[in-house]
């Protein structure tokens, strides 16, 4: 039954005393909650164990019976993240009327049965067993990493072990080597058990399927790949199998190295958009070790190699932790007080909008940073500068979802929970790559997708999903890059010309009228597959075939990701998602819906905060003056009507002289931001740039002003994920720089004359749900309960995890005309290639985080895939150096030479600096949002000896820039 897979198997897992993860530990109490509700909704068995009578849901094993009475059985095979196995024979019990001693946790309850889990037969079995284990284990519990939380150690005291019998002197395991290629976690097979829980965990949580259990009897073990060492294999460093482990055998280096962890504090991670919940499990102010919280309703116990393992920068030798000025670029940074710093701020942009006017600076809020200081940046524009000139990251990878949701849904988020996917019978994933960009949600996917859900793939670029362990998809639609919208158009006219709409749907949730424009749209033939095949270069047949999987297999589901929005028509192509979805009914129940999968841990928050300079919170107009009244009553201070500029406009306007100063926190336009010399152009003209960052990034080589800021660990506030979940982030240590991020804008506001007084991201929290109607019912009080998803309010006191259920926000649904407009940017005998660019697992974003952990072990450079046959055409071999050029720029990376591109497409990421990728892409951007065009640029790629003189140059000059003059003596 699907819905016990959520109540405890075996071992649960519990918080003790000091808030350690032990999984020795009983958890009756919460199984018992888990029970009671799922006997209520089903058939239900009683029995006695131990003389106990109890009633269970019908199916329920044994081992789960007892722990609902508080009857504790040994186990060691057993966890509650994964399926029934039955092979440690400790679980052993003895049912009356029956021969034998079956094991608890793969027999199910019946009713009037009578089970015993203690006998004298029983205790003996089990301590035969127990020695059987400990035999062939080495007996240095006193010095091993994991004493103090180890299953074996804890089920030999369970079971009543003193001794064995067989010695210690026959054949055993006990000088296998230990596997140390893993930079994060240790491999010692002399202390396995073979239980099979990492094996199992690698399958059923992960679905990597990189761990196997070799051989038989007594020469089992576990192995990576085929027999690989972990670091080589296809292991993906997840950590599950780690987490899955009741010994010492897959253990932690960090444990090891620092002891097991004695109290731990429940936050979120800061990477992707995903938001896993971990338990921060510390020594002191120290982390041990990121532990991925089972209870957390985005990840349930799982995690990727970034979250769990790659937090390590919070405490790398790079890190800035005093402010720093300087009068000019080519000057060396000075450390000096944080008072001066922000008088050096206040006085610097007061002096620039006293000489240019108040729209003459601006700001730059962060996706990385919570929603209480994101929040607390654009009010710092509106309220200090006096303008609305804020603009976000957000708008260079999401803007085009807000634009084109808000336009056809009323909304601009996406409408589903992540659980929904278990219910999906159908899923689309384009421009999207789950398995590197959103691992831990990726996992839930290929889940679903093992128990039979049917997957569309539309990228140019064959993905994992397209074919990884036990996951094939049933369509790979490998379109040309730039051509999503006419892929969108031809699918939706096989749906409607071919009857397979959902006519009630429409009728009774949509705008009629737009619908039979768009349906008489979409049926010309000149969007038939046949006729738009030489655009997409897609066979019409294969699409055919997707159009009609999507409108009749079931429940539909559509995940996309920048591969949809970055793009010059990114929010025609989001309109068109969205039409595609209403005009198949797959909009309002659990197991459908349009889902944005955001690629920073904040992205969502950051638009909802008010981020972009025409929307105040709540993505409300700026230009509405009732809105406007909201924050002049709040803020005491009138709001400019008149939207501000995006970060190209202030750009401009820098080069022309009119936009002279600049608050960055938390981004680096300067690596991230297309074009790269026209975004150092404007930097490079403005007066004063203020750059408040946990390390001196691109943008710092040009800036004025360094304030440090704080890392996840030393936050408290909320971040917002993909499926609108509101998380807390709770501080596990003191900012090391002295002040939180939020202290920081609070104090430049206060310098220039405009008062915060804020004690705690709390009370701004408080702010928001006072002035923004979708948060109307947020409070951290209300986050200790647990997570919620927005609108939170009075009408959604609990959130929403399924929107537009009954109706959309906006009443009706609303289908808009979709044409296809070719990119500006084209192939020509110049530059006949075309470039797309992405994100690798191991990576997150500009690099800035993971290049300072050891995950550069995985990826130490950025590098360009190139398919066979372009690579021959030019020279260029497997490892090569290779010139990538464009029209607006050129760099130097070496060559991947893979069928995992189609002829005409290369692919490269942009985590590393060096690279500096951004220098090829255009300024081609969304017709809606500014939304830059990563995803299409015209390239030509040309054998290299190396890297270029002017990345040479760049990284001298890199150099320079982050001269700081030491500090006198004394000082």
């Amino acid at each position: 039954m699907a819905m016990l897979q959520e109540i405890d198997y075996g071992t649960p897992a519990v918080t003790n005393q000091a808030g350690i993860d032990h999984a020795g530990a009983d958890q009756a109490g919460i199984d018992q909650a888990r029970i009671d509700e799922a006997v209520a909704g089903q058939a239900s068995v009683t029995l006695t164990i131990d003389g106990r009578e109890i009633t269970v849901p019908e199916g329920t094993s044994i081992m789960r019976a007892s722990m609902h009475a508080g009857i504790k059985v040994p186990r060691l095979c057993a966890t509650d993240s994964l399926q029934s196995f039955g092979s440690c024979r400790l679980c052993l019990v003895q049912i009356e009327g029956r021969n034998g001693t079956p094991a608890s946790c793969t027999t199910p309850v019946a009713p009037g049965m009578a089970v015993h889990t203690v006998s004298d037969t029983l205790r003996r079995l089990r301590r035969g067993v127990m020695e059987l284990y400990i035999s062939d284990h080495p007996l240095d519990c006193l010095t091993c990493g994991a004493n103090g939380n180890c299953e074996l150690q804890d089920a030999a005291g369970e079971v009543g072990l003193r001794d064995v019998r067989y010695g210690y002197d026959g054949e055993n395991h006990l000088s296998a080597p230990i596997d140390a290629s893993n930079p994060y976690f240790n491999f010692d097979p002399a202390r396995c058990i073979v239980c099979s829980r990492c094996v199992r965990a690698c399958e059923e949580v992960q679905g990597t399927f990189a761990l196997t259990i070799q051989g038989r009897g007594f020469d089992s073990k576990v192995a990576a790949s085929a027999d690989e060492p972990f670091l080589t294999s296809e292991c993906v460093s997840c950590g599950a199998c780690v987490q899955a482990c009741p010994t010492a055998t897959l253990i932690e280096k960090s444990v090891v190295e620092m002891g097991q962890p004695e109290h731990s504090v429940v936050t979120t991670c800061a990477y992707c958009g995903v938001g896993c919940s971990f338990k921060a499990e510390m020594r002191g102010d120290q982390v041990v070790r990121m532990v991925p919280w089972k209870d957390g309703k985005a990840n349930h116990g799982h995690s990727c190699v970034k979250g769990r393992f790659a937090w390590g920068y919070a405490q790398h030798k790079d890190r800035i932790l005093a402010p720093m000025i300087r009068d000019r670029i080519s000057d060396p940074w000075r450390k000096v007080s944080w008072d001066v710093a922000i008088q050096r701020v206040a006085s610097e942009f007061k002096r620039i909008q006293a000489k240019a006017g108040k729209d003459s600076i601006g700001v730059i809020t962060s996706s990385r940073c919570t929603d209480e200081e994101t929040y607390l940046v654009q009010k710092l524009a509106r309220a200090a500068f006096g303008n609305n000139n804020t603009d976000t990251c957000a708008r260079v990878c999401h803007s085009p979802t807000g634009y084109g949701l808000g336009k056809t849904f009323g909304t601009s988020a996406g409408t589903q929970d992540f659980d929904s996917v278990e219910q999906s019978d159908v899923i689309i994933v384009i421009g999207a790559n789950p398995t590197d960009g959103h691992p831990v949600f990726a996992s839930r996917m290929k889940q679903r997708l093992r128990q039979g859900a049917k997957l569309i793939v539309i990228d140019p670029r064959r993905i994992d999903l397209v074919r990884t362990p036990h996951v094939a998809a049933s369509y790979h639609l490998a379109l040309r890059p730039g051509t999503n919208v006419a892929m969108l158009t031809a699918l939706a006219h096989v749906i409607v010309t071919e009857g397979l709409a959902a006519r009630d749907f429409i009728a009774e949730r949509c705008e009629t009228d737009a619908y039979a424009d768009w349906a008489a749209f979409v049926s010309e033939p000149r969007h038939s597959p046949e006729a738009l095949q030489a655009t997409t270069g897609v066979p019409a047949d294969q699409v055919r075939g997707a159009a009609r999987l999507f409108a009749t297999g079931g429940n539909g589901a559509i995940y996309y990701g920048l591969g949809v929005t970055e793009h010059s028509q990114g929010s025609t192509a989001v309109m068109a998602i969205a039409n595609l979805a209403m005009a198949t009914g797959n909009i309002g129940r659990r197991g459908v819906g349009v889902n944005p999968l955001r690629g920073q841990n904040n992205v969502q928050g950051s638009c909802d905060m008010g981020s972009f300079p025409h929307e105040l919170p709540g993505y409300r107009h700026v230009g509405d003056p009732v809105v406007r009244s909201i924050y002049e009553a709040e803020w005491g201070v009138p709001i400019d009507p008149e939207p501000g500029l995006r970060i190209p406009n202030m750009l401009d306007a820098a080069v022309d002289g009119s936009f002279l100063g600049l608050y960055v926190q938390g981004e680096d336009i300067a690596q991230s931001d297309p074009d790269t010399q026209h975004v150092t152009a404007g930097l490079s003209a403005m007066e004063c740039v203020v750059v408040h960052d946990l390390f001196l990034n691109e943008t710092a080589n040009y800036a004025h002003v360094f304030l440090p800021g704080a890392t996840f660990l030393e936050k408290d506030g909320t971040f917002i994920n993909a499926e609108r979940r509101i998380n807390r982030v709770r501080k596990v240590m003191e900012p090391r720089a002295g002040l939180g991020d939020w202290e920081v804008t609070q104090a430049i506001a206060n310098a220039m004359g405009y008062p915060m007084h804020y004690n705690h991201p709390s009370e701004i929290m408080d702010e928001i749900a006072r002035t923004t109607p979708t948060f109307a019912g947020v409070s951290y009080d209300r986050l200790e309960q647990g997570s919620v998803q927005w609108p939170c309010n009075d009408a959604m006191p609990d959130g929403t995890p399924i929107m537009h259920v009954d109706h959309f926000v906006r009443g009706k649904g609303n289908f808009v005309i979709t044409e296809y407009i070719a990119t500006d940017e084209k192939v020509g005998p110049r530059f006949p290639l075309l470039l797309t660019t992405g994100r690798i697992l191991s990576q997150y974003n500009v690099g800035a985080q993971t290049r300072r952990t050891a995950n550069v072990v995985w990826h130490a450079e950025d590098l360009l895939e190139i398919h066979p046959h372009d690579a021959e055409e030019r020279g260029v071999k497997h490892g090569d150096w290779v010139r990538l050029r464009s029209r607006a720029g050129e760099t130097t990376l070496r060559a991947t030479v893979t069928e995992r591109v189609a002829p005409g497409v290369v692919y490269t990421t942009f985590h590393h600096p060096v690279t500096q990728a951004n220098v090829v892409t255009t300024e081609f951007s969304d017709w809606a949002t500014n939304c830059p065009e990563y995803k299409v640029t015209a390239v030509q790629v040309s054998p290299s000896n190396g890297p270029s003189d002017w990345q040479v140059e760049y990284q001298a000059m890199s150099a320079e820039n982050r001269r700081i003059e030491p500090v006198p003596a004394g000082e």
